[in-house]
């Protein structure tokens, strides 16, 4: 097991009925910026329950931060942040409007030239504007980790960022507001944590034994709730495994220790800067391509993922290894996650090349845990995907 730091500051209030317990973690004289999405926590009750919590501090709200939450957007909910002089910011929403709000924490205090100087100059902020965010869609593990991702629809980008002021001071995580989710953004959570722990398991073994168990269980247990939460999301047993797996994935503790990847990611974020398709799918079209190409790298990995998470115990390592990749498609089919490109656009020739290009423009010249995926592997992997 590799050396490791690891400091986890959120503060979570998991369970039911517990949005209400949201007046009691935003101080009193604060001035609150509440950020929320669509609007449809007003149609499911979550806005109501939110404002009622909040009733004793004064709040400004702020609406419309689109799933990919766009630097437009929230440029716009920054001067609102200078002007009103917030204080303190709530992000109600899933990982989209956390992301956002994570943007906006870090641009507040941003005393360079332009906030997005934060992501293309991969500046870490240390120090952000104090926020706490309510969940509202499993997911991306943004409620308890110090990471974002920003997309910029002018120049067709989206980057990451992130640094150590950027974790929630809290998370209210209510397994019951799945109930009102609809089954096609179930499946995109349910996809998006399972990928977020191939991520970091899916490289080499290292002897990292509790780290590779924290990882697989968190594999077993989607896989065991995704038919019950898209049969029935009222289930609460259900839900609340999901939800809180969704936070495991991603929330810094199984990459401790062991090597990680994040290829998947970065290419399947430049799908969705091109083509607008939902992230979850993106990664789905990514992976099992990603997995075929550096086969060799990952077998030993990939044949113990299958032994441990799918009970695939005969043949050889190689034989266990492919049906392992294949079993994590037919996963994402069940899900009814689609794992072609060519399944989401007919606009798809010329992709690989861009994305390369656009990864030498950037100087990523070497991605993955070995750091040898060079951006002519990617078009390799991306025109597998069609």
């Amino acid at each position: 097991m590799n050396n490791f730091e690891y400091q986890n500051p959120t503060k979570i209030i998991f369970g039911k009925d517990t949005i209400e317990k949201l007046e009691n973690e935003i101080p009193q004289d604060a001035k609150v910026l509440l950020l929320y999405g669509g609007g449809s926590i007003k149609k499911n009750g979550i806005y109501d329950q939110v404002k009622t919590a909040l009733s004793k501090v004064k709040v400004i709200e702020f609406g419309g931060i689109p799933a990919n939450p766009e630097y437009a957007k929230l440029m716009e909910a920054l001067q609102v942040i200078k002007d009103e002089d917030i204080t303190y910011l709530l992000a109600v929403g899933g990982g989209s409007v956390i992301d956002g709000t994570k943007f906006l924490s870090a641009a507040a205090l941003y005393e360079g030239d332009t906030p997005w100087d934060i992501l293309t100059q991969n500046i870490r902020t240390e120090k952000g504007m104090p926020f706490g965010t309510v969940l509202t869609l499993p997911a991306t593990g943004s409620e308890m980790n110090s990471g974002s991702v920003i997309t910029r629809a002018e120049t067709k980008e989206k980057l990451a960022m992130g640094g150590p002021g950027l974790f929630p001071k809290f998370s209210i995580l209510d397994p019951q507001v799945i109930i009102s989710i609809p089954e096609r953004q179930l499946a995109n959570g349910i996809t998006d944590a399972f990928t977020h722990v191939l991520e970091q398991y899916m490289t080499y073994p290292i002897g990292a034994l509790l780290q590779d168990r924290f990882a697989e269980s968190i594999l077993q247990t989607l896989i065991e709730v995704a038919p019950k939460v898209l049969a029935d999301p009222t289930d609460y047993k259900a839900a609340s495994n999901f939800m809180w797996s969704c936070t495991m994935a991603l929330n810094g503790l199984i990459q401790k220790g062991v090597p990680t990847d994040w290829a998947v990611h970065a290419m399947g974020h430049e799908l969705t800067a091109l083509f607008g398709i939902d992230h979850a799918r993106t990664l789905a079209v990514i992976a099992p391509s990603h997995y075929k190409y550096n086969f060799d790298t990952k077998k030993e990995k990939l044949a113990q993922y299958a032994e441990r998470v799918w009970n695939i115990t005969e043949g050889s390592i190689d034989d266990k290894a492919y049906a392992a990749i294949d079993k994590t498609e037919a996963f994402f089919h069940q899900l009814g996650i689609a794992t072609k490109l060519s399944d989401y656009t007919e606009d798809y020739e010329g992709t690989a090349e861009e994305i390369a290009k656009r990864f030498k423009a950037r100087k990523w010249m070497g991605l993955g845990e070995h750091q040898t995926l060079s951006p002519d592997r990617v078009e390799k992997i991306v025109k597998m995907t069609y």
